[in-house]
């Protein structure tokens, strides 16, 4: 049961994170509260995580049954044992790559969002498939009558000595009760030595947390100005903030955004790899810069980085975030001036979006 749950919650709060990601039309996802994204994907690697020491005891628990004979039984049969292994290789390879990502350790050729995604709905697909299957076997069990038993008799007859009593399950090694303790300490040690990454009362506490804390200005740095390969075109004195609307183009040095009323703001910035770490941004408001250049808030804006490769290195910033009077187009970090690994001239920085859509390096912005 809690493996079900565990994994629902898994792939419903990934699901959310693709869609925030790549919004199709129809998709809205709101900017308050500002901790709602840092909640759902920490709660999307927390309940991974908890699901792989629940995936090892659920598979050590049905572990002969893979191995009855004979192999296919009935069409019904063969459905339920390829479900099986079609579920149990695709919930691996789910979990452990989930894992490796969360330690930004990529041992393969494939773009690991697209390949993660699709796998979750094969994983999901084969779960579906296998209620199916057992759905004729669940109706039998809820409908089965309880047999009645005849009453004792006033004298029953004696019976041969049992001898020595022994544990109904497994004389010789862990009972049922004692399997299900330790997979409960398994996943309670497991969530509880990383949650810490994600939720800041178990950050002392959690031992194996990855990333938060650590970094310039106090805060975790996943992708560099070398290797996003900006650090000359960031530091050029003659960079320039396009922001274009139907009515032209606008540029503005850094001394001239410095120039504009400034706003500091917390912010939590949140990651998609489930690690999430609040922080003081100081800046202009996104209103405020829209106002400034004739536009008005809570129109869409493309925002373009000086990054020239990267699948992020474009994105959308909605409507819903540039109406917002806490999105900033952000120069400064915890009281000092953005270093160039936290997007130095300026950043995106929106509540309630990952990370990877904080564009760093920013460039230009375009009014769609």
């Amino acid at each position: 049961m809690m493996l079900a749950v565990t994994f629902t919650v898994c792939f419903f709060t990934g699901l959310l994170s693709h869609l925030i990601q790549h919004p199709p039309e129809w998709f809205f996802w709101p900017s308050r509260p500002i901790w709602l994204y840092r909640v759902t994907q920490g709660a999307h690697v927390i309940s991974g995580i908890a699901s792989i020491p629940l995936l090892l005891a659920k598979l050590w628990s049905v572990f002969p049954k893979l191995f009855g004979r004979p192999v296919v039984r009935s069409l019904p049969h063969a459905l339920e044992r390829l479900s099986i292994l079609v579920l149990s290789g695709s919930a691996f390879f789910e979990l452990s790559t989930g894992l490796l990502n969360v330690a930004q350790n990529y041992p393969w050729g494939f773009y690991f969002p697209q390949v993660h995604y699709a796998v979750a709905w094969l994983a999901i697909g084969s779960i579906l498939v296998h209620i199916a299957v057992k759905l004729p076997v669940v109706r039998r069990a809820l409908t089965r009558e309880t047999p009645i038993h005849p009453e004792p008799t006033a004298h029953p007859e004696p019976t041969a000595s049992p001898g020595p009593a022994t544990s109904p399950a497994h004389p010789d090694g862990l009972s049922r009760r004692g399997f299900l303790r330790t997979t409960w300490i398994a996943t309670g040690v497991a969530v509880i030595a990383t949650a810490g990454a994600t939720v800041p009362l178990l950050r002392n506490v959690s031992g194996l947390s990855w990333r938060t804390g650590k970094g310039t200005q106090g805060l975790p740095v996943n992708r560099t100005a070398v290797a996003a390969g900006v650090t000359q075109t960031a530091r050029d004195p003659s960079w320039r903030l396009s922001f274009v609307t139907p009515a032209g183009t606008t540029k503005f040095s850094l001394d001239e955004l410095r120039a504009l009323p400034q706003t500091t703001v917390e912010l939590p910035i949140a990651c998609v790899e489930g690690w999430s770490q609040s922080a003081v941004w100081r800046g202009i408001t996104m209103p405020s810069l829209l106002r400034a250049v004739g536009s008005r808030p809570g129109v869409d804006l493309r925002v373009s980085s000086l990054e020239k490769a990267g699948i992020y290195r474009v994105t959308t910033l909605p409507g819903e975030h540039t109406g917002d009077e806490d999105t900033l187009l952000a120069l400064e970090l915890n009281g000092e001036v953005l270093d160039i690994d936290h997007g130095f001239p300026c950043r995106i920085m929106a509540p309630s979006r990952p990370g990877v859509l904080q564009t760093k390096w920013v460039s230009m912005l375009e009014v769609l």
